[in-house]
Formats: C-alpha cells, sequence, structure tokens
C-alpha cells in the first residue's frame, strides 16, 4: 500500500548541494561574456560579413542552445539587412 508516509522518504537526487544556483545559465557567453550575435554585431562594422553570419546563425535556431543569444542575433540579422539594403541602393543610384 502506498501512503503519504512512504512516498515522503522517496526525494528526488539533487544536482549539487554546494552549488545549487549552478546551472544552464550560469556559464559565461562565448566570445569575451557578449555573446556571438552582440559580438558579431560590433565586428560587423569593420567586416559586414559578420552581420550575414549571425543571421545565418538566427535563422538556423542557433539561440536555442542558448536563449540569451537571441537578442545579438536579431541585432545583427536587422544590421545585414540595412546594409543590404544601403547598397542596393546604393547600386540604383551609380547606375542610373
Amino acid at each position: 500500500m502506498d501512503t503519504a508516509d512512504e512516498r515522503k522518504n522517496e526525494c528526488a537526487p539533487s544536482r549539487n548541494l554546494e552549488k545549487p544556483l549552478l546551472g544552464k545559465f550560469d556559464k559565461p557567453l562565448p566570445c569575451f561574456g557578449c555573446g556571438i550575435g552582440w559580438f558579431s554585431l560590433l565586428l560587423g562594422f569593420v567586416c559586414p560579413l559578420m552581420w550575414y553570419y549571425a543571421t545565418i546563425l538566427y535563422l538556423g535556431n542557433y539561440y536555442h542552445k542558448d536563449p540569451r543569444e537571441r537578442a545579438g542575433l536579431a541585432a545583427s540579422a536587422i544590421a545585414a539587412l540595412l546594409f543590404t539594403i544601403a547598397v542596393v541602393i546604393t547600386v540604383l543610384v551609380i547606375l542610373l
């Protein structure tokens, strides 16, 4: 017979009693702690291809591995879109 007293003694094992707050998101982000997306956004002003690299990561759902990356990858995707529009307008003005 399963009683409440018997279930009370069956506890789920804890992960780490010494450091209970150590979890998935306690690890620092890659690229000097700011994440791949924000690092790509900053480096994109020197080499705009980094914005396209971050856009591919964003569209490939890379942020499912670590949701903290989502904002930086989205910012890089927006920067890539604005850069592409600026290049297209510049080329059209020069050619026409």
